[in-house]
């Protein structure tokens, strides 16, 4: 007797089970990348409450599939759909899975951004694998990074936040550990054991070290001796803030990278290049979200609270759709920003959108 493919139940988008000691949370979109859309935040937010409970001794959050953790937030719902419901369920649920009482140890193996990082970045054990790429690529598309991620690039060594916030830049296992990303570097095919031994009651901490070995090198680490003379010369004290000069701060950090490239410096040439295909609004904001996250020592609620009220004014201007359209869309990677150049940026706009 054959079965009507419509009768099949769908897979779940989220698994959720007891595993001996432990809650294990599955994203289960690996078509997608695991790209978490507000369906998926609700199961995840259900199942985190219920691992609070049931005595579960520790939470492990992973992805299903091999191309990744998770590819971040469904940026085609957020774009078309109600954008405020979508990022305060997923801002909560960021929150929710830092602060559990039940440790949550998030396994980052393969590519996490955006979204991804919003939900393991922040928990207590963030495991890398020789698979991790990581990145907060918000720029790209017209946005800013959020979930939180500019907290962690905040509290990066000197100013490789920004550089790796206007570049769209990515990072392997060793840079997410250097940059304060990850915790543990755990090649892949030991997770599986990592996750007995917590589904056996070991303590997390113990396990995440017990399986660990030393991470690889960094190299956006060593972008340091180029870079941070870039980031003084167009960020340092002799500048206003960029939290109070957002658009002085992109135009000094683009004209700062040109000059070195004109100069012989081929990374700082490869840079320039990159910022100016970015989003100049995207840029400008993000340099001033680091900048006030930094200077005013915010913890993750208030950088969240803040998230939420900088997206929520960025997301509806048409550089946030034409993104969308220019790289998942039509797939063109050629968007057509307002305003197109660095140069032409309104400062009275970005103090709306900054402002407290």
């Amino acid at each position: 007797m054959s079965t009507d493919a419509s009768q099949i139940a769908p897979e779940p988008l989220v698994i959720a089970r007891r595993e001996g000691a432990i809650t294990r949370i599955t994203l289960n979109r690996p078509r997608a990348i695991n790209a978490l859309n507000l369906e998926m935040f609700g199961l995840v937010g259900d199942a985190l409450d219920a691992a609070q409970r049931d005595g579960s001794a520790a939470i492990l959050l992973d992805g299903a599939g091999e191309r990744g953790f998770c590819g971040g937030g469904d940026i085609k719902e957020i774009s078309g759909g109600d954008t405020m419901r979508i990022l305060v369920t997923e801002y909560r649920l960021d929150l929710a899975l830092a602060e559990s009482p039940v440790p949550v140890v998030g396994l980052m193996d393969g590519i996490t951004m955006g979204g991804g990082i919003g939900i393991a970045g922040h928990a207590r054990h963030r495991v890398v694998t020789q698979r991790s790429r990581l990145a907060m690529p918000e720029v790209r598309i017209g946005i800013v990074p959020d979930v939180g991620g500019h907290l962690l690039l905040a509290r990066a060594p000197g100013h490789l936040g920004e550089l790796l916030a206007v570049t769209a830049g990515e990072m392997g296992p060793g840079d997410a550990i250097a940059l304060g990303f990850a915790d543990r570097f755990v090649p892949s095919d030991r997770l599986d054991a990592l996750g007995e031994a917590l589904a056996g009651g070991e303590d997390p901490a113990a396990a995440c070290a017990r399986f660990a070995e030393a991470a690889p090198r960094s190299t956006v680490l060593e972008a340091r001796e180029w870079w941070e003379p870039i980031a003084e010369e167009a960020l340092g004290e002799a500048h206003a803030p960029a939290s109070e000069d957002a658009a002085g701060a992109a135009l000094r950090v683009m004209r700062a990278l040109e000059a070195a490239g004109e100069r012989g410096g081929a990374e700082a040439a490869a840079a320039a290049a990159t910022v100016r295909a970015m989003c100049p609004v995207s840029v400008a904001v993000t340099l001033a979200q680091i900048d006030r996250t930094r200077r005013l020592g915010l913890g993750l609620p208030e950088v969240l609270a803040d998230d939420l009220r900088v997206l929520g004014r960025v997301a509806p201007r048409p550089d946030f759709a034409e993104g969308v359209r220019a790289q998942v869309i039509d797939k063109d990677r050629s968007p057509r920003w307002s305003p197109a150049r660095i140069e032409d940026l309104d400062p009275s706009e970005l103090v709306e959108i900054l402002a407290p």
